[in-house]
C-alpha cells in the first residue's frame, strides 16, 4: 500500500508514534489509510452540514476496512462573498483549494482519498486535485438545499437578489423583500436552483467521480447520509481495484459531460471549471468543441434560474440517470466510460426512470433545440464569450444597442439601480477578469437588478468578469481577452454600438478596424493595487478563454 511509507518498516517507528499520539491501534494501520478532505465550516450554507457527511463517510470506511483520516479545505460563500471585493477571492480559492489537498495526500502518503465538498468553487478544486494526484478518489457532496415557499410559491436565493431591483423599480415593497428573505433559503445545502454548485455536483456524477444521485439527492435527506457511507465503502474497493481517477476522467468522459451540461441547463461556470479539470489530465477541451456539442444537444430541463423547477424536482424526477437514460436514447453518450462504482455509465442508468416528464423533457419535445451555453465570437471576443442561452428571453437573442461602459462592477451597479440605464442599451463592465479583477467577479448583483428593474427584455449585460449560475437574462460572460490584456472590450466607448447575436454565435463591436487600431495605440493599462495572494494570483493566472488555469 502507498501509506506503508509512513508506517511500515523499523524506521517508520517515529511515524507510528504519531499515529499513536492520535490514537491510531496497530490494527488500524495496518488498513488502507483514506484521506477525507473535508470542507466544514460554518460561513457557507452548503458546508454547514458537511460534518455529518463526513461522520458518514467514515463509518463507511470503517465498514469497508480502512481507516479514515480527517483533514479541513476551505471554502468561500460566493453569495456572501457577492457584490464586494471579497469576491475577487472565490474563483482565485479553486488553485488554493486544489493545492491544499494536494499537499496533504501527498505528504502523508494516503491510499485513497474521499472529496467532501459542497459549493462552487470547492468542488472543481478537489476534482482538480483528483486528477493531479492521481490515486483512488471519489467525491461525495453534501447536496442541494430545498426551496423556499413564499406565499404558496417555491423561492431561492436568486428570487432574493432579484428582489433589490424589484424594490427599486417599485415593484415591490421593502416589507415583502424582508418576508422572501426570511423564507428563502430554508436550511443547509447548496442553493436551490441549477446554480453553479449543483451544476458541478451533477458534472462530478457524470464524469463517474461520484456515485449516482451526487448531483441532486437533498442535502436533509437521509438518502444522502446513506450515500456518504456507500462513498466510504466504495473508496476502499477503488484503492483494492487500483482504479485511479484518470483512468476515470476520459475524453469520452468529459463529452458526456459536456452534453449533460447543455441538456441541462448548467451554469456558466462550467466552461471556466470542467477545461481545468481536464488541464489536470492533460486534455484539452476547446471552446470550439462545447459550442459542437452544444449544438447537437437539446435542452431537457429547465430549472432555475431560467425556468420554473429546483434541484428537487429533478431529483424527484428521477435525477442526472434519469435525464441521461433520455440523452442514450438518441446516442448522445458513450456509455462504455467507466465510473467510481466500478461499472460504466451505461450499467449505471439501465434502470433509470423518468417519473416527471415536465422536468425531464424527452428528445421529442425539448425546451429548446440546442443546449443550455452557448460560445460567442466577433471582434469584441476573438478568443471567445459564454452566455446562458437557455435563460435568455426571445426578445434578447438579437439585439443591438449602445454601450453603456464601466470599469467596475460597483460603477455599473450605482447607475442601474439609480435608473440610468435605459431600454436597448448594453452594459459593458471591464478589468473585471481573471488579471484585471484580479479574479474575476460573478456579476449576480447587476444582472439581478436588471431583471428585478423589468428590464431584461430590453437591456443586454456584457463582462470580460463572469456570472453567477443564478444569473439569468442576455448576460454573456468571459470576453476574451480581457481588458487588463488590451483585448477589444478595454477599447469601448460610451455610446458605441455592441451587437449580440445569440443564434449565430456572434458578438461584435460596430466600430471600424481602423478606429480601433487608432484607441489600441492611444490605449493605457489600468489596473487595480493588490497585495498578498491576488498579487501572485494575478501573475499567474490565464485566460477565461482556458479555465483561467494558473500558468504551468
Amino acid at each position: 500500500m502507498r501509506s506503508d511509507l509512513v508506517k511500515k518498516g523499523l524506521e517508520r517507528a517515529p511515524h507510528r508514534s504519531l499515529f499513536k499520539a492520535m490514537g491510531y491501534t496497530d490494527a488500524e494501520l495496518e488498513r488502507p489509510l483514506i484521506g477525507i478532505a473535508n470542507a466544514t465550516n460554518s460561513i457557507v450554507p452548503g458546508h454547514m452540514g458537511l460534518d455529518k457527511i463526513t461522520a458518514a463517510v467514515e463509518a463507511g470506511i470503517r465498514m469497508a476496512g480502512g481507516t479514515p483520516v480527517n483533514f479541513g479545505v476551505i471554502g468561500v460563500c460566493d453569495g456572501i462573498a457577492m457584490g464586494h471585493a471579497g469576491m475577487r477571492y472565490s474563483l482565485a480559492s479553486r488553485e488554493l483549494i486544489a493545492d491544499s489537498v494536494e499537499v496533504m495526500a501527498e505528504a502523508h502518503a494516503f491510499d485513497g482519498l474521499v472529496l467532501v465538498p459542497n459549493c462552487d468553487k470547492i468542488v472543481p478544486g478537489m476534482l482538480m486535485a483528483a486528477a493531479r494526484i492521481n490515486i483512488p478518489s471519489i467525491l461525495i457532496s453534501g447536496g442541494p438545499m430545498l426551496a423556499g415557499r413564499y406565499q404558496g410559491k417555491a423561492v431561492d436565493l436568486n428570487t432574493v437578489f432579484e428582489g433589490i431591483g424589484a424594490v427599486q423599480a417599485g415593484k415591490m415593497t421593502s416589507l415583502e423583500l424582508a418576508a422572501i428573505e426570511e423564507a428563502a433559503c430554508p436550511g443547509c445545502g447548496s442553493c436551490s436552483g441549477m446554480f453553479t454548485a449543483n451544476s458541478m455536483n451533477c458534472m462530478a456524477e457524470v464524469l463517474g467521480l461520484a456515485l449516482p444521485g451526487n448531483g441532486t439527492i437533498p442535502a436533509v435527506s437521509a438518502a444522502r447520509i446513506r450515500l456518504a457511507k456507500e462513498a466510504g465503502m466504495q473508496i476502499v474497493r477503488l484503492v483494492e481495484a487500483e482504479l485511479k481517477p484518470r483512468d476515470i476522467l476520459t475524453l469520452a468522459a468529459f463529452r458526456n459531460a459536456l452534453t449533460v451540461d447543455m441538456a441541462l441547463g448548467c451554469s456558466t461556470n462550467t466552461v471556466l471549471h470542467l477545461p481545468a479539470i481536464a488541464h489536470e489530465t492533460g486534455l484539452k477541451l476547446s471552446l470550439e468543441m462545447i459550442n459542437n456539442i452544444s449544438d447537437n444537444t437539446p435542452h431537457l430541463c429547465h430549472l432555475r434560474p431560467g425556468g420554473p423547477h429546483h434541484v428537487e424536482d429533478l431529483d424527484e424526477a428521477g435525477g442526472v440517470a434519469a435525464l441521461m437514460r433520455e440523452l442514450a436514447k438518441g446516442e448522445l453518450l458513450d456509455l462504455s466510460a467507466l465510473t467510481v462504482n466500478l461499472k460504466s455509465v451505461g450499467e449505471n442508468i439501465k434502470k433509470a426512470v423518468n417519473r416527471r416528464s415536465d422536468v425531464i423533457r424527452s428528445l421529442e419535445a425539448p425546451y429548446h433545440q440546442k443546449g443550455g451555453l452557448a460560445i460567442l465570437w466577433g471582434n469584441l471576443a476573438p478568443q471567445g464569450a459564454v452566455v446562458k442561452q437557455g435563460a435568455v428571453l426571445p426578445a434578447m437573442l438579437s439585439h443591438t444597442g449602445p454601450a453603456r461602459v464601466f470599469d467596475s462592477e460597483e460603477a455599473a451597479v450605482n447607475v442601474i439601480l439609480s435608473g440610468g440605464i435605459n431600454a436597448g442599451d448594453v452594459i459593458v463592465i471591464r478589468y473585471e477578469g481573471p488579471k484585471g479583477g484580479p479574479g474575476m467577479r460573478e456579476m449576480l448583483t447587476p444582472t439581478s437588478a436588471v431583471v428585478g428593474m423589468g428590464l431584461d427584455d430590453s437591456v443586454a449585460l456584457v463582462t470580460d468578469g463572469r456570472f453567477s449560475g443564478a444569473t439569468r437574462g442576455a448576460a454573456i460572460g468571459h470576453i476574451s481577452p480581457e481588458a487588463a490584456e488590451g483585448g477589444p472590450i478595454a477599447l469601448v466607448k460610451e455610446g458605441d454600438e455592441v451587437r449580440i447575436d445569440i443564434p449565430g454565435q456572434k458578438i461584435e463591436l460596430l466600430v471600424s478596424e481602423d478606429e480601433l487600431a487608432a484607441r489600441k495605440v492611444a490605449w493605457q493599462p489600468k489596473g487595480r493595487t493588490v497585495t498578498g495572494y491576488l498579487s501572485r494570483y494575478a501573475k499567474l493566472v490565464t485566460s477565461a478563454a482556458t479555465g483561467a488555469i494558473l500558468e504551468d
